[in-house]
Formats: structure tokens, C-alpha cells, sequence
């Protein structure tokens, strides 16, 4: 299986995840709705998995000893289809079909019709008992892969998560890695607001069914990249990253802003945050080129 070789410049994986943001933007802009708040959150983390953590290859996508993802929080599959898109699984042209009714590319991913995509997901609180099962799967048939599944903070409302959380623990499932998107709003408020939990008790709530926590900042690459390495090395028992991220990351006028849970830019809005991700990618693109310079 011809994996590429990963990646480890920061800046590098910094450029993919401004790409992914804006192919998350024009996904819901020309689609008149999805969820961008809450894919722009996770643009890091996808551009770590996918470019340096995660063992796949978009020439064999359906090879049995992949790596496998879970995106428990199915509502932000503008994120997916961007990086799928972005590492080469099928074309940029097809994300310009997002949520359309004759398109693959709907609201949540389908496996059946999406390459890449390894699991079909939704109803927010199954991920986790999926990732479960794949898990278990690696190690009764002793094949080695991981599994990564990421979940909302909001999402954690959901029970089925914590009956998880115990299995995932009985069966010390170190080759699973779960990621919370600590952004700290969910549909119409804060999290701290709606169930009365930060960061801190979420943690806490983890280790007491047998997780190894990790918290970091989920949108500087170093913090994700040293987190997956820690989460690597962890043995006879489950991994979570709690990743405190900032809800609309990349775009001025959405951070941490819950109306844009749910809601498209209008002409002027998609404008303004093209402009603004163009502009990111030039300081990365200097700071490249700064860097290349000192190491001559």
C-alpha cells in the first residue's frame, strides 16, 4: 500500500487547513446552508489527520489496514469533503454540489457514495459506540489500524456517549483516539450555559471512565500534532483529545458567534472571508519563505 510519506513543516499542514477553510465556505455559500461554524473549527484537526497522522491513501481508499475517522458530529461535513477533496479522493469541482438533491455530497457524509467517507453518520451521540466496533475489529483481527472519531462538545448532551465511553474503556481500546471539538457553543448558546460543563469537567468526566485526557489548543498544529503523539504511545487504554477551539476559526465575523451554527454567507459575507483566508495563506506563504531563507 503506497502511503505518502508524512508531512511534519508546520506550516505546510497550517496552508492545507486555510484550504480547507475555504472550500468549507464555498461549499455552503453555494449551497445556501450547512454548518460552518463548527467545520472551520475542525479545519486543524482534519489537516493533521489527513496529511500526517493518518495512515490512508486516496489510490487505495477501501484498503482493510487504513486508519479509519468517525465524524460522530455528521453535521459538519463541509469539513470532510473538503479535506477528502483536498487530499485527492475526487474533485474540488464536485464540493460546488454540497447539499444539492441529485448530489452525493449531502448535509451528512454516506459511505455509499462518498470515497473516503467510513461511516455514515447523523444522529449525534452514535460515533463514538461505532468507533467502537472498528476498534475492537483491528484488534480481534489483528490488523493494526487506528481509529479517530470526532465529536462536538455539544454533542456530549447525548447519553449513548458515555455508554460508549465505558466500552471503549472495558475493552482498552488504546488504538482508539476520540476528539472532542471543545468550541463551547452548540445550536443556540454556550455549552457552559446549556449543561453547565467547561472543558475542565468534561476532562475530568473522561478520566473517570478510563480515558487518557489530553487538552490543548485545537487550532495551533504544533498542540494537535504533539497530542496524536501522545495519543499514540498510550497503551490499555482510550485516548481523548480535548481540543478548546474557536467556533467560525479563520473568518473575523464568525468567531465564536452561534448564529453562524447553522446559517450560508450572503454575496458580501462570502466575499469578506475569501478575502480574509487569501490573506492568511500570503502570511503563511511569507513565513515559508522567511524560513527557507535562515535554513540555506
Amino acid at each position: 500500500m503506497g502511503f505518502i510519506m508524512k508531512i511534519t513543516k508546520i506550516e505546510a499542514l497550517e496552508k492545507i487547513a486555510n484550504r480547507i477553510r475555504m472550500d468549507i465556505i464555498t461549499e455552503v455559500y453555494y449551497a445556501k446552508s450547512g454548518h460552518p461554524g463548527g467545520s472551520l473549527s475542525i479545519a486543524d484537526i482534519m489537516a493533521v489527520l489527513y496529511f500526517n497522522e493518518m495512515n490512508i491513501s486516496e489510490d487505495d481508499p477501501n484498503n482493510e489496514s487504513r486508519d479509519r475517522l468517525v465524524l460522530s458530529k455528521g453535521h459538519a461535513s463541509a469539513a470532510l469533503y473538503a479535506t477528502l477533496a483536498e487530499k485527492g479522493y475526487f474533485s474540488k469541482e464536485d464540493l460546488l454540489t454540497f447539499r444539492n438533491i441529485n448530489s452525493n455530497l449531502q448535509g451528512h457524509p454516506d459511505m455509499t457514495k462518498v470515497k473516503g467517507v467510513d461511516m455514515t453518520t447523523g444522529s449525534l451521540g452514535q460515533g463514538l459506540s461505532i468507533a467502537n466496533g472498528m476498534a475492537l475489529a483491528s484488534k480481534m483481527d489483528s490488523m493494526g489500524y487506528r481509529v479517530y472519531c470526532i465529536l462536538g462538545d455539544g454533542e456530549l448532551d447525548e447519553g449513548q456517549v458515555w455508554e460508549a465511553a465505558m466500552t471503549s474503556s472495558k475493552y482498552k481500546l488504546d488504538n482508539l483516539c476520540a476528539i472532542v471539538d471543545c468550541n463551547g457553543l452548540q445550536l443556540t448558546g454556550s455549552t457552559d450555559e446549556i449543561k453547565g460543563l467547561n472543558v475542565e469537567d468534561i476532562e475530568q468526566k473522561f478520566r473517570s471512565f478510563g480515558f487518557n485526557t489530553i487538552t490543548i489548543n485545537g487550532n495551533d498544529i504544533f498542540s494537535i500534532l504533539n497530542a496524536f503523539g501522545v495519543a499514540d504511545m498510550t497503551k490499555d487504554k482510550p485516548s481523548v483529545i480535548l481540543a478548546k477551539t474557536v467556533k467560525g476559526k479563520g473568518i473575523s465575523f464568525m468567531e465564536k458567534d452561534v448564529n453562524w451554527h447553522g446559517k450560508a454567507p450572503n454575496d458580501e459575507e462570502y466575499q469578506k472571508a475569501i478575502d480574509e483566508l487569501v490573506e492568511r495563506e500570503k502570511e503563511i506563504d511569507s513565513k515559508m519563505v522567511s524560513e527557507a531563507k535562515e535554513n540555506k
